[in-house]
């Protein structure tokens, strides 16, 4: 089973937003995407499914508010790890939040929604307003440079919440303009209630430092020194990166993690905007150049290649591949295009 990613062309184009997008894909190659398509609306981006659903909804609406910290330490400690393969890239995440991380079938939690990161030429540095309010660091909100700085700042705002049960400078659900926002960002020190350890509240407030040159993870060593911290006194590294260590908590196959599954569904079309061949170039940018290996071993056992093959070896028939009859072919749909609509349609969700 995979999940597939809409983007709306319509909205990429209103927002401007082609190299966002484009800048998303390339990043997801060295990770963890499957195949990228596009159909008449939309450009796609196949990805494993994360059944477990956000941390969001297990944070605010699965008991609550908040976490045991046994478990907010746990996913803590795979963010770590998560952010170090990042950074060894040469990759700033630059919007981890709570929406953001979701869990997989075991309970492993996995950063998604790449489309703010960016990746960092060796030497230099970047610079750039953008993220989620209450989730930017103080360097970003003040747009100076920075390199890998706010993701452990970020990684300082997802602890407090997931133990807190809201962010340490916006409560949930809080009406509050932005520029507030900022300024407690900026100028407020968090308060720890009686649900934080003297652990889980020393190593929020070295992440949760103003100052980037002094803020854990930002002094020279990294996801190395974030590790060290006594909190993860109980975490063997080696053997949580390569998904040895049980989780706390383990999804339940039956259920949905998301608070209505009517939220599940395409949502308005933009309207005013116009496709042209102009968009075109950008389209076979984006669809071009990502099958990776794991998904090709996986269709390559499947033999629907031969099925294409032989229903393509026909003069004037092809195979359905759902119900193995024949029909005149139809030169808009042969090849993998076609196999894509009539299988690999069927069993994303």
């Amino acid at each position: 089973m995979y999940a597939c990613k809409k983007l709306e062309k319509k909205r990429i184009k209103r927002r401007r937003g082609e190299a966002m997008a484009l800048n998303e894909k390339r990043i997801l190659q060295k990770v963890s995407l499957c195949y990228t398509y596009e159909t008449k609306d939309c450009l796609c981006l196949v990805l494993t499914l994360m059944n477990g659903g956000d941390l969001r909804f297990h944070i605010h609406h699965l008991g609550g508010p908040g976490l045991d910290e046994r478990r907010a330490v746990f996913y803590a400690a795979e963010l770590c790890c998560g952010l170090e393969d990042l950074h060894r890239e040469r990759i700033v995440y630059r919007d981890l939040k709570p929406e953001n991380i979701l869990l997989d079938d075991s309970g492993h939690i996995r950063i998604s929604d790449l489309g703010l990161a960016l990746e960092i030429p060796e030497g230099e540095m970047v610079r750039g307003r953008v993220g989620t309010v209450g989730y930017m660091a103080p360097e970003v909100v003040d747009n100076e440079n920075y390199t890998f700085s706010p993701d452990w700042w970020g990684l300082g705002c997802l602890m407090y919440e997931m133990i807190q049960g809201h962010s340490p400078f916006r409560k949930f659900k809080e009406r509050v303009q932005r520029d507030e926002v900022d300024r407690r960002v900026k100028k407020d020190t968090e308060e720890y209630s009686e649900k934080f350890s003297e652990d889980t509240k020393s190593i929020c407030r070295m992440l949760l430092t103003k100052n980037p040159k002094q803020r854990l993870g930002c002094r020279g060593d990294g996801a190395a020194g974030v590790k060290q911290h006594p909190v993860f006194k109980d975490i063997n590294f080696r053997r949580l990166e390569v998904h040895m260590v049980e989780p706390p908590f383990c999804p339940d196959p039956h259920a949905i993690y998301c608070k209505d599954i009517l939220d599940i569904r395409q949502f308005s079309t933009v309207k005013g905007v116009y496709l042209d061949s102009s968009d075109q170039a950008f389209y076979s940018q984006f669809v071009t150049g990502c099958v990776s290996i794991p998904w090709q071993n996986e269709m390559i056992e499947s033999e629907c290649f031969k099925d294409i093959e032989e229903g393509e070896n026909e003069e004037n028939e092809s195979f359905d591949l759902e119900d193995r009859t024949c029909r005149p072919a139809s030169k808009r749909k042969r090849g993998l295009y076609r196999f894509f609509r009539n299988t690999i349609m069927g069993c994303i969700h």
